[in-house]
């Protein structure tokens, strides 16, 4: 079943970010009902001095350092500097300088045996793990993570096995600040994976959400409008579908032409806020505030 939200607050900047990682939390509590076989959200617009937030994540505990040893090693040998380092279990959270290319950085560190990217941003970062909500939170701390907006996920597996690396948000590898979250099934994934690989690109998972993310990264690279992107992917993707994306300037939903997937969503002139579910919606916002359920074919977006 699964289920999908997302908030964006539109007035705040740098110094003056919003709550993003706890209302994400509230949200996805209310709708674990939905799924509870791992929970996930990316949270977007912190800002760093250094140049990438990377998310990783190791297959084992045991030799944890030797592992990170192999991961310095290969990013200095073109030219990335590690500046901080954070770990939780088999979790780890680099941020680092680097000036060059992000397909190189990104296939690099998929290269080295027992890493698994799950995130390259420059003001945003993919926290997901198996579990609920609060599951996730009481780990990972995303309570604390504030930011401008972010989306998250709740999932019932159905297509794929039940891990960490099947799990959502998805990024798009291998742009930056570009992550998907998905409610539905590509009856076409199969064929359009083939074709996106011919292209050069890579998949990680058998999940068709992965490939949702990349279809609208390269859109945007070619410089595609977002609600253009968008558009497209209700033409060219086929099946029951609804889903979100965020990027490093806002974010989107896309409903297929069938609507067979719910979702809700409230705005004012300082916030918008989407989800699977009302409740989802009234976990953070109480009062009375204007909805609307988006319809068939319908996509909109959003930016700070």
């Amino acid at each position: 079943m699964c289920g999908v939200s997302g908030i964006l607050y539109k007035k705040v900047d740098s110094e003056n970010l919003a709550p993003i990682g706890a209302d994400l939390v509230k949200m996805l509590e209310a709708l674990a009902h939905r799924g509870r076989d791992s929970t996930g959200v990316t949270v977007v617009g912190e800002q760093y001095p250094e140049d990438l937030i990377l998310r990783l994540w190791v297959e084992s505990a045991n030799g944890y350092d030797d592992i990170f040893d192999k991961i310095e090693r290969k990013l200095s040998g073109f030219g990335v500097s590690i500046r901080s380092r954070k770990t939780v279990g088999q979790f780890l959270r680099l941020t680092v300088a680097y000036q060059g290319d992000h397909r190189r950085l990104a296939e690099e560190l998929a290269d080295i045996e027992g890493v698994e990217v799950h995130s390259i941003g420059e003001t945003s970062e993919v926290i997901k793990d198996v579990g609920t909500a609060r599951t996730l939170d009481k780990k990972h701390h995303i309570s604390e993570l504030t930011g401008t907006h972010g989306i998250g996920h709740v999932r019932l597996a159905t297509e794929s096995r039940v891990d960490i690396s099947h799990s959502h948000p998805f990024w798009a590898h291998p742009f930056a600040d570009i992550t998907v979250v998905h409610n539905g099934q590509l009856t076409n994934y199969h064929k359009m994976r083939r074709k996106y690989e011919d292209m050069g690109y890579q998949f990680h998972t058998g999940n068709d959400s992965e490939f949702i993310a990349v279809y609208l990264a390269d859109k945007l690279a070619q410089n595609v409008t977002l609600k253009d992107s968008l558009r497209d992917a209700l033409t060219d993707l086929d099946g029951t579908f609804t889903f979100l994306v965020s990027t490093k300037e806002g974010l989107g939903y896309a409903k297929d032409q069938w609507s067979a997937k719910p979702l809700v969503t409230m705005e004012t002139e300082e916030v918008v806020a989407i989800a699977s579910e009302e409740v989802a919606l009234r976990s953070v916002f109480p009062e009375e505030l204007e909805r609307f359920e988006p319809q068939e074919d319908e996509v909109m977006t959003w930016s700070i």
